[in-house]
């Protein structure tokens, strides 16, 4: 595919060029100049790419070090620096080191991985962070398990060792081993080390995942995608070293752990969203049989109309959360941010906008009806004082099934709305864009 080369000479960008890819738009971060070769990428098995930003001190080592695998190991590759805006010159150590800069305008430790997914040449992707705190001559493991047929390989590095100072004892002991345990039990996931910086992957494998994340979430949007998706994974021991910079990591302890945790929590609903809403609502609807009838003393502790509004209001909260449930599910399976379901769907086969509007209207008449009845008790008593316990045993109740009729209602229209899907360009689709139309791409022809 010589042409896509000769389409794309920058110098003459101000007369007028054509740029064409293949299946994907091009990726908006990366330097035009940087487009992947399709006629290299045949005979390019491996890419080692690292991110980049103020590396100059480490850079170096870490590319004579992964060219030293190349060399040896008979892989026939490629080194890539995603660089990712530095102003201490690592772009021109890259370069002169023998590596393909791919220059990343977004910000962010996603942005540059994905421009570097996007731009590599090889069949697999070796990413690994260019602090010199993995060692990219020993590679090996990575490989094999790729040509087994692995389409992520992740480094496990308390199996292969976390050499002194390399990572505080915070984290070795505390937020890694327990924000991994956390994302095994929503994913299922077998891995034991989430947040291992050097891993390997099958380039299309990794790109149908449809990554979006453009910060460190990027790493963990990568492998719970690849465990939800059914993606074959294995892990194999790495070595982490300190790192060389001299200078503190980008990281930064307490808003990346929260930015962790909230990453797992939006990627699983059930978790977030239905498991506490069915807790809630439960316990709600328990507390309201309870007390509707009459009060109750337990353990010598009285329960009236006052626990009856708090058991009616977590029946409100809780159904609220599991409807949020059911948007993130239909959601996330339209977006393969969770995996498709089949008893999920034959679920919403049967909870249609209809039947929705049926048993919404159903409780908005039964709450009205009720209240209907307390002004009618009220009605005969002459409308004077009300008795307060009595009346609130009726209104309680009845505002509970109007507010659910409505919860319903309008959650049945929601869902509805989230299932229509705008259409999108066939697979195979080719994207021709010209300067003027950077801003709007067209899709011109299709093969």
């Amino acid at each position: 595919m010589d042409f896509v080369e000769n389409c794309l000479n920058f110098d003459s960008v101000h007369e007028s060029f054509t740029r064409v890819i293949d299946c994907v738009e091009p990726p908006p971060t990366a330097d035009f100049s940087e487009l992947r070769n399709e006629g290299m990428s045949e005979a390019c098995e491996l890419t080692i790419l690292m991110p980049c930003l103020n590396e100059a001190g480490t850079l170096a080592s870490c590319i004579s070090k992964a060219r030293a695998f190349l060399a040896g190991s008979g892989c026939t590759g490629e080194v890539v620096v995603a660089d990712n805006g530095s102003t201490d010159g690592s772009q021109a150590i890259a370069a002169a080191n023998g590596a393909r800069v791919v220059h990343v305008a977004e910000r962010g430790y996603g942005s540059a991985l994905l421009a570097g997914i996007r731009a590599a040449h090889g069949k697999y992707v070796i990413m690994g962070d260019s602090d010199d705190s993995y060692d990219f001559s020993r590679l090996d493991a990575f490989v094999e398990q790729l040509r087994a047929g692995y389409q992520l390989v992740m480094g496990n590095r308390y199996r292969g060792g976390i050499l002194p100072g390399a990572m505080p004892p915070l984290h070795r002991y505390l937020g890694n081993p327990l924000l991994t345990a956390i994302g095994r039990l929503f994913f299922g996931s077998s891995c034991g080390d989430f947040y291992c910086g050097l891993r390997g992957f099958d380039r299309q494998a990794i790109l149908s995942l449809d990554l979006q994340a453009r910060g460190m979430e990027f790493a963990l949007e990568m492998l719970v995608k690849a465990a939800v998706l059914g993606l074959r994974v294995t892990e194999v021991p790495t070595t982490l070293s300190p790192d060389g910079r001299g200078r503190p990591p980008h990281l930064r302890r307490w808003r990346d752990g929260w930015r962790s945790l909230r990453f797992f929590l939006l990627f699983s609903p059930r978790s977030l969203f239905l498991y506490p809403g069915f807790g809630l609502f439960v316990v709600g609807c328990l507390g309201i049989a309870w007390l509707v009838p009459q009060p109750r003393r337990l353990g010598g502790v009285g329960f009236d109309v006052h626990t009856l509004l708090y058991a009616s209001l977590a029946v409100v909260v809780g159904f609220q959360s599991m409807t949020f449930w059911v948007f993130a599910k239909v959601y996330g399976m339209r977006e393969r941010i969770v995996p498709p379901d089949p008893w999920f769907r034959s679920l919403m086969s049967v909870v249609t906008l209809e039947a929705g509007l049926i048993v919404g209207v159903a409780l908005l008449l039964g709450g009205l009806g009720l209240a209907v009845y307390a002004l009618g008790t009220w009605g005969a008593e002459g409308f004077g004082a009300l008795a307060y316990a009595e009346t609130m045993r009726l209104v309680i109740p009845s505002s509970t099934a109007i507010l659910l009729g409505f919860q319903i209602i309008y959650s049945a229209f929601f869902v509805s709305i989230l299932e229509i899907r705008a259409s999108r360009p066939a697979e195979g689709t080719i994207w021709i864009a010209r300067p003027e139309q950077l801003g709007s791409r067209e899709t011109r022809t299709s093969r």
